[in-house]
């Protein structure tokens, strides 16, 4: 088996069945914050820990530096969820994620884009 679809593969199977009912409600077309709204009160119902728009520090060569990264979801204090709202991802969301990967030191991010007719979501994965 692929050892990458193992890291948090149960919480990972959760947040994007959150994000499949909200996209299967609201249908496509409205802003992210909107979407955002939507998938915490979807988290609360579903009983998946997580903050919204959590400060997370960025350090560098062992300083902290004083700009920060606020993610639009932590969810079960370990997984970066990203939220947007295009007609298409591009490599440009995808690196950006990787990025807050790097820089948090998590080990999962999950890339929601509700824009398009069904949901499309990917998994980042930092080893």
């Amino acid at each position: 088996m692929n050892p990458q679809k193992l890291i948090c593969a149960k919480e990972s199977y959760e947040i994007i069945g959150a994000a499949m009912e909200v996209h299967s409600v609201l249908g496509c077309g409205f802003l992210e914050a909107v979407y955002q709204e939507a998938l915490a009160i979807e988290f609360e119902k579903r009983n998946i820990p997580f903050k919204r728009e959590e400060k997370l520090a960025i350090d560098y060569k062992e300083q902290t530096l004083s700009k920060f990264y606020e993610a639009d979801f932590v969810c079960y204090s370990k997984i970066i969820v990203e939220t947007k709202a295009l007609s298409e991802l591009t490599g440009k969301e995808e690196s950006q994620t990787i990025n807050y990967l790097k820089a948090t030191g998590f080990k999962l991010g999950i890339l929601l884009n509700f824009g398009t007719k069904s949901l499309t979501h990917k998994r980042l994965i930092r080893f």
